[in-house]
């Protein structure tokens, strides 16, 4: 009841003050000399040289064209692992992103994965490639290997530990 009564009170002495300074606010406006309403609400028109809208045009346009081809056009970089003494064997530097991002395997043969670190950011420290339930800490500047078998064929993503930073893994049948 109390909680009520101390409620009502704010909410009354709130409603009071905005009914208050909503008077104040009209006599100004009524009091103010003609003059002084139209400049506050008119607006100056700031002429530039046609050459700086042009440059600023033509920035943005190759901005635009920029982001257009970073995510619609450009293609992942790719690398078919090298086969020794019956391993496929593949470096993969990690510094704001997988360098490279596409790797191509062949089935059932062992495949070595050997990430090199440079980027110190927090998302990049693990990595992951859950269709093989492996997830692995990356240090800094150090090379870390990771060793698994596909046994079939297909596509298959490894990924930093906040999923964030992707790569594929592309398995060919045997030949």
């Amino acid at each position: 009841m109390l909680a009520k009564v101390i409620l009502g009170s704010i909410a009354s002495f709130g409603l009071a003050l905005s009914v208050g300074s909503g008077k104040v606010v009209a006599q100004m406006n009524h009091q103010m000399q003609t003059s002084e309403r139209s400049q506050t609400v008119q607006f100056h028109r700031i002429q530039q040289p046609l050459g700086v809208k042009s440059t600023v045009t033509a920035v943005g346009l190759g901005l635009i064209g920029l982001e257009i081809w970073w995510f619609l056009l450009s293609k992942p970089k790719s690398q078919k692992a090298e086969a020794d003494n019956g391993i496929q064997e593949v470096g993969i530097t990690v510094d704001g992103g997988y360098e490279p991002s596409r790797i191509l395997v062949n089935a059932n043969q062992t495949v070595r994965l050997n990430f090199l670190r440079r980027d110190p950011s927090s998302c990049l420290e693990e990595i992951r490639l859950p269709d093989f339930h492996i997830a692995k800490d990356l240090p800094l500047n150090q090379v870390t290997s990771i060793e698994f078998t596909p046994d079939k064929p297909g596509t298959y993503s490894f990924t930093c530990g906040m999923n964030m930073f992707r790569g594929v893994i592309e398995v060919k049948p045997a030949t």
